[in-house]
């Protein structure tokens, strides 16, 4: 027990069906970190529910915003444990409030971007930042990193056939180049290679790495072909290397192998990795499962997993989910489509660090078209999906020697 015996009581945060607002329930516990105050995450009990030293702050914070929490006692306390010890539930201690980063180019739109909506919607502080920021080693300050709808392979997001003559695009094109030439890169594909240098690097040192939608295959797609050129010449002005495939280098990713890239810039998938195309007709009553972990043993796991529900409604992105044979042997499928091969979200380790991706672009919208209108959360404080994002906003405040127990 990690309280002082004398204390005269404490904040239950349940994370059940009881909880009036899942999503904003978390940036109760990252504010109160902040504030310096120790929390408690008891996985797999009530939803995985937080536990906070009695204080005023965690308590007003959670009045204001409609976030339900019980006053209990002592001997309450001691029951949970009780609890926990004997099920498959396991206690792990938040000591601090991380420095988070958000992966994202100066014009976002609120489409853009789930996890920029989560964050602002649970009043979780971020820092936005781009490639200036990154290449001028601001990594060195953050714990927490999300990319999501980006395009790391200098194909502009693949978006050439259906909206290469149109005024946004044109000027995303721009900017990029422009990013690149200030920085002596003759190409945007070559900055594009030094950013998930970058990136892999952060990691490697012990950095933690969200990454949804487009963001996971193609940041694994720049790390595999440091030493080619897979562009077409609509992307780069000069054909691609004939003999790419040969040099691809498995061995720098993430979580993906053996993949086969989509030269074809009217193709908007950049690999076989992905599972858009069948998640497409399998439709919106499609679900996935979050696996079960041991929370004594596979504390990581279990944390990423932490919900209040199984299963989980499918949402596309453009890149939706990820073929299970092409992932290495280090990758934990974290949940999966029933009877199918599509893994949705997996996590793993890489250096001294961790990745967790999540296929997909916004768990409350199964289509989500470039322009639609941004998702609004207060419509949606209990999504299931969210939850998983901002269960990784939390990942990296958990003490690792108890994650290693």
């Amino acid at each position: 027990m990690i309280f002082h015996i004398l204390l005269a009581y404490f904040i239950l945060i349940p994370m059940d069906s009881i909880q009036t607002d899942h999503l904003k329930a978390y940036g109760a516990v990252y504010n109160t970190l902040k504030r310096g105050i120790n929390v408690e995450w008891l996985l797999n009990f009530r939803g995985g529910s937080f536990l906070v030293e009695g204080n005023e702050y965690t308590e007003k914070w959670c009045v204001l915003r409609g976030v339900y929490f019980q006053r209990i006692n002592e001997e309450n306390v001691e029951d949970i444990y009780k609890i926990i010890e004997e099920h498959n539930m396991k206690d792990i201690v938040l000591e601090k409030a991380p420095r988070i980063a958000v992966y994202a180019p100066p014009y976002y739109q609120p489409w853009d971007d789930a996890v920029l909506l989560a964050l602002k919607y649970a009043e979780i502080p971020f820092k936005q930042i781009y490639d200036d920021e990154v290449l001028s080693g601001y990594l060195n300050q953050v714990d927490w990193l999300h990319l999501h709808h980006e395009d790391f392979t200098g194909m502009y997001g693949k978006f050439y056939a259906h909206y290469g003559n149109t005024k946004w695009y044109r000027e995303r094109v721009a900017f990029k180049k422009g990013i690149a030439k200030k920085w002596g890169f003759k190409k945007v594909s070559d900055l594009e290679h030094a950013i998930a240098d970058s990136i892999a690097s952060f990691v490697k040192r012990g950095g933690f790495l969200f990454a949804m939608c487009s963001a996971p295959i193609t940041l694994d797609v720049a790390l595999a072909t440091e030493n080619t050129d897979i562009l077409a010449p609509v992307f780069d002005g000069d054909p691609y290397d004939p003999n790419f495939e040969k040099k691809l280098d498995f061995s720098r990713t993430f979580a993906f192998k053996n993949f086969h890239i989509i030269v074809n810039p009217f193709v908007y998938e950049h690999t076989d990795v992905d599972v858009s195309q069948e998640a497409l007709v399998r439709g919106p009553n499609t679900y996935f499962e979050l696996k079960d972990f041991s929370a004594k043993i596979d504390p990581i796991p279990t944390l990423l997993t932490q919900d209040h529900t199984k299963f989980i409604k499918e949402f596309l992105g453009q890149d939706t989910g990820f073929r299970k044979d092409k992932l290495k042997k280090n990758v934990i499928i974290l949940a999966d489509v029933p009877g199918t091969d599509e893994a949705k979200y997996i996590y793993g380790d890489y250096g001294k660090g961790f990745f967790v991706f999540l296929g997909g672009h916004d768990p409350e919208d199964f289509t989500h078209y470039v322009g639609d209108p941004p998702t609004d959360l207060s419509m949606h404080k209990h999504s299931p999906g969210y939850r998983l994002i901002l269960n990784n906003i939390l990942f990296p405040s958990a003490q690792k020697r108890r994650l290693k127990t």
